[in-house]
């Protein structure tokens, strides 16, 4: 459920007569009516990263979770001596909502209402194997002021269970006091048993995953209707919105709000959801679903989040030190899991590879963060303040109302920062620390380093900025058995954690270990605590910036890790922030820490003249072909114009429905605008409602159509409901507006990674994850389009600037070439990603693990934004490294997908394309997916192919 404020019934998808009334694809026309095609969608829940299926509980899986140990460099799983446990999967399965037929607009745009400390609440189960104990868990929070908390005195309990007594505290006067660079080392005799272990998630989590392919399998029918074709230039009435490519194009601010009005008019509202909406506090903003930190309120709240290069997770009494702190994790490229590839289907080396899970690095806790012995209550975790790019963690003990550490949470952080709020800290290693060195002050009299070695030979800095300059920061004390650190009491004030990158792990070479600490400390103490964008085009460039609210010591420099597409497209004033300092991500590649509050990221080739016409680089638009081609089209299309468009358009999946009407809107453009023809006017059917909702990246489809229509018919557009309904739709996916009452800003489209998430509200160890790298494009394209035809220079302008976003991180992380030096050298054989993952990239689809299915779901659909994203150089690379055997066999629509995308390689493939699709005599209608026509593909291959080069 990728999980809009919209919710609709899964079990109304099948009865579509009562409140669902579809107004199907309208094809009318008279003597003074340019004829169009009217939008349409039939609605249900769509769910997962590419395809529409109802909610639904994967069955239990067999075991799949793999143990890999952090010495496994050259470790490929399985093998028959890995330990193998399973992990629980699936949402809780709470009820939905029981009136059937009904659309339902969430009030805040998100979850369901607050779950308050005081109010009782079902434990929550969820699936696992049968051979794996089921778990359930409820915690609550009362209300108790922290400065009446009881703390007995009293050392520690030993290392395996330090956390588990409630508000133990230590004694100030028994903790050492250190000098500067004094050393303190874990004892040889008393030393915990270390754990650099993590779980690889082997097989795909399938919860909320649709298992069908990308279109529809049924055969296409034709209507009773009889359509034949007459010349445009017979209709002399209403022409098209425009009727030139765009030259010009500015917009000083993108991201102005697409629509103010709340879409209540449309849709009914309820403030009920099936996902409980656990230790989320209220906010003023609405609530996201698709960002890096849902794992934090999803299910039991201990999936990580991803912060990239880092890695969060609440350890919620977990593990061997049985920690309710927040794990810190952080691994290299040594220490990942890989498969080996499979014949026929990788042409890489790798299918997959994952970054383990669950490591324990680096524990930020409280001595009164236990379990309440008394009681049995345990300690809490909230999340507020919750953005698009950052979020607040609280950590409570049992039966307090204010956290005594608060986590700051943003992408691209250097320091894993805590705030403590008058509690005694307690850092935990469940690797086990070898060494404790009390550094000193990087800042006079305000931020203080300590310089840890773990057992694992990893080194990291804790950086201490107590508010009370009487704070005690030289006696923070190694516990001998090397599983905790802990502070003296009434800590009021910051703690930042960070990695010294492991030498060999990362492109940079330092002189000596002393550079990369030295950056650090020059930003200790700063941090953010918060992100806002802006963005601009000027015709063909655009540029956005991200900026950071700053906390902290304001004559420290604030510093942010930037993923390989920020620094490819860094403004020369941003680039100076660079530094040297890097530290390797899970699917990301290598980050490169940038010191300055805001970044400006340019793009100098804006597609702003990429029109509904197909397209090149060096083409552009391309609209004038052959009588010979201009007829094969025409004749294709009337055939096609005979398919029953109401069955196709109203399949009971909005998915499908979609793609249906997509591909009835580039038909009729193709004819209307190159083919020079179009039918006679005999309507079909009216199925009448145009109040529809959408509440999924993909709908990027309606939009199009939508753009199609108003293009073909400025009329449409004279109807302030149609727009209304398009701009929610938008607003859904898309929102340009941080403050807009009815709508998180962006719910997909992540503006620091570059790409969509599709992934919504399904917990998931690998964090989100992304599967059809070319319908996020789509629903980029879709923007800019719709902006065009409703002159909205801003949406116009944000769509541009987001398809360049994303032919620059799609080319780095998603699709490869063989010159590609981000991903490992291992993988990028596979050309394309299959699923990427923010801690992993699975070379597989969720429907079926053929290559066709994998490359794929990475081409469709076929569009003029096509050939800006996939080079023909790497059209050609894979081409070759998987289709080039004639003795392929390759079925259904796929096949057809395939041809037109061989048309992008150069003009004789072009020509090969063009000369599969006009074949009258051979030509299989079966090559066909549900949402490509035979049409568009023959006008496809012929611009292609060098525009008019076909004779007479």
């Amino acid at each position: 459920m990728n999980n809009t404020p919209f919710l609709f019934h899964p079990s109304s998808a099948t009865n579509s007569t009562t409140s669902f009334n579809v107004l199907m694809p309208l094809l009318c026309a008279c003597s003074r009516i340019t004829p169009v095609l009217s939008l349409i969608a039939l609605l249900q829940v769509p769910l997962a990263s590419a395809h529409p299926y109802p909610p639904r509980h994967a069955p239990p899986l067999p075991a799949g979770v793999y143990t890999v140990t952090a010495t496994s460099c050259d470790t490929v799983w399985p093998t028959p001596t890995t330990t193998v446990q399973q992990l629980p999967h699936g949402l809780p399965e709470l009820p939905a909502p029981q009136a059937p037929n009904v659309i339902y607009q969430i009030e805040d745009g998100q979850i369901q209402a607050p779950y308050w400390a005081h109010t009782e609440q079902a434990p929550l189960t969820t699936e696992s194997s049968s051979s794996t104990p089921t778990t359930t868990s409820t915690s609550r929070l009362t209300a108790r002021d922290a400065t009446t908390s009881i703390r007995p005195g009293g050392r520690p309990p030993p290392y395996n269970n330090a956390a588990s007594s409630f508000s133990t505290s230590l004694p100030d006067n028994s903790l050492t006091s250190l000098t500067t660079s004094e050393v303190q080392s874990a004892s040889s005799t008393e030393l915990a048993p270390t754990s650099t272990s993590g779980s690889v998630i082997s097989s795909l989590e399938t919860s909320g995953q649709p298992s069908s392919q990308p279109f529809a399998t049924s055969t296409l029918t034709n209507a009773t209707l009889s359509l034949s074709l007459v010349d445009t230039a017979t209709l002399p009435s209403i022409q098209p919105t425009a009727t030139s490519a765009v030259t010009t194009l500015s917009a000083s601010d993108i991201f102005q709000p697409i629509a103010s009005d709340a879409p209540k008019s449309l849709f009914n509202t309820t403030s009920d959801h099936p996902v409980p909406r656990t230790g989320i506090e209220p906010q003023a903003r609405k609530l996201q679903t698709n960002k890096f930190y849902s794992g934090l309120y999803l299910d039991q709240q201990t999936s990580p989040a991803y912060t990239l290069p880092y890695a969060v997770s609440w350890s919620k009494g977990r593990g061997q030190m049985a920690s309710w702190g927040l794990s810190i994790t952080h691994t290299e490229g040594y220490q990942w899991a890989n498969a080996p590839a499979t014949p026929g289907k990788d042409a890489g080396k790798w299918a997959f590879f994952a970054a383990p899970v669950g490591i324990q690095h680096v524990v930020l806790s409280a001595l009164q963060l236990g379990i309440d012995p008394n009681t049995g209550d345990t300690p809490g975790l909230t999340t507020d303040s919750m953005q698009w790019g950052s979020v607040k963690a609280n950590l409570y003990p049992p039966g307090w109302l204010t956290p005594v550490v608060t986590f700051p949470l943003l992408q691209g952080t250097p320091f894993i920062t805590a705030e403590y709020h008058w509690a005694q800290p307690y850092i935990e290693s469940s690797v086990g620390f070898a060494t404790l060195t009390f550094v000193g002050a990087v800042v006079t009299n305000t931020t203080y380093k300590y310089r840890t070695t773990l057992r694992d030979n990893t080194v990291w800095l804790i950086y201490i900025t107590p508010a009370d300059k009487d704070y005690k920061v030289n006696k923070f004390d190694l516990h001998p058995s090397g599983a905790n650190i802990t502070g003296t009491s009434l800590f009021n004030g910051v703690i930042q954690v960070a990695k010294i990158p492991t030498v060999g792990s990362i492109p940079n070479e330092y002189e000596n270990q002393t550079v990369p600490e030295a950056i650090y400390d020059a930003s200790a103490g700063a941090y953010p605590v918060g992100i806002n964008i802006t963005g601009s085009v000027n015709n063909k460039e655009g540029s956005y910036t991200l900026s950071w609210t700053k906390k902290g010591v304001e004559s420290q420099s604030l510093l942010m890790y930037a993923l390989p597409h920020h620094v490819a497209s860094m403004s020369y004033a941003s680039q100076i922030g660079l530094t040297v300092l890097q530290l390797r991500t899970t699917t990301k590649g290598v980050a490169t820490a940038v010191t300055g509050d805001s970044w400006t990221l340019k793009e100098d080739d804006l597609p702003i003249d990429m029109g509904f016409a197909p397209w090149t680089p060096r083409q552009r638009n391309i609209k004038t072909l052959s009588n010979v081609a201009r007829q094969a089209i025409n004749n294709a299309g009337a055939a096609e114009l005979q398919q029953n468009i109401t069955a196709q358009a109203d399949s009971g999946s909005a998915y499908y429905d979609g793609k249906a009407l997509a591909k009835f809107a580039a038909l009729i453009y193709t004819l209307h605008e190159i083919g020079a023809s179009y039918r006679t006017g005999q309507p079909l059917e009216d199925f009448g409602n145009t109040y529809y909702n959408d509440h999924h990246f993909h709908y990027g489809y309606f939009v199009y159509a939508a753009a199609v229509i108003g293009y073909l018919d400025p009329t449409w557009l004279a109807n302030s409901t149609n727009v209304a309904w398009v701009n929610m739709l938008v607003r859904d996916y898309a929102n340009s507006d941080l403050n807009d009452p009815s709508f998180p800003f962006s719910r997909n489209f992540d503006f620091w990674h570059g790409h969509s998430w599709a992934a919504g509200l399904f917990d998931s160890g690998d964090g989100k994850n992304q599967e059809s790298s070319s319908e996020d494009t789509m629903a980029s394209y879709a923007i800019k389009m719709w902006g065009r035809v409703i002159n909205d220079a801003a949406m116009e302008s944000r769509g541009n600037l987001m398809l360049a976003i994303q032919a620059r991180s799609l080319n780095s992380y998603f699709l490869y070439t063989s010159s590609n030096s981000i991903q490992p050298e291992e993988f990028i054989g596979n050309k394309a990603a299959g699923i990427l993952f923010e801690n992993k990239i699975d070379h597989t689809t969720y429907f079926g693990a053929k290559v066709e299915y994998i490359q794929g779901i990475h081409i469709l659909p076929i569009m003029p934004f096509s050939t800006y994203i996939r080079s023909s150089e790497f059209v050609r690379e894979e081409w070759e490294a998987y289709f080039s055997d004639d003795d392929a066999v390759i079925e259904g629509g796929w096949k057809g997908l395939l041809m037109a995308n061989f048309a992008m390689v150069n003009e004789s493939a072009a020509r090969e394309s063009w000369d599969f699709f006009s074949e009258e005599s051979r030509f299989d209608v079966g090559v066909l997916d549900g949402g490509a026509s035979r049409t568009w593909y023959l006008a496809w291959a012929a611009a292609l192919a060098g525009g008019p080069i076909y004779g007479e």
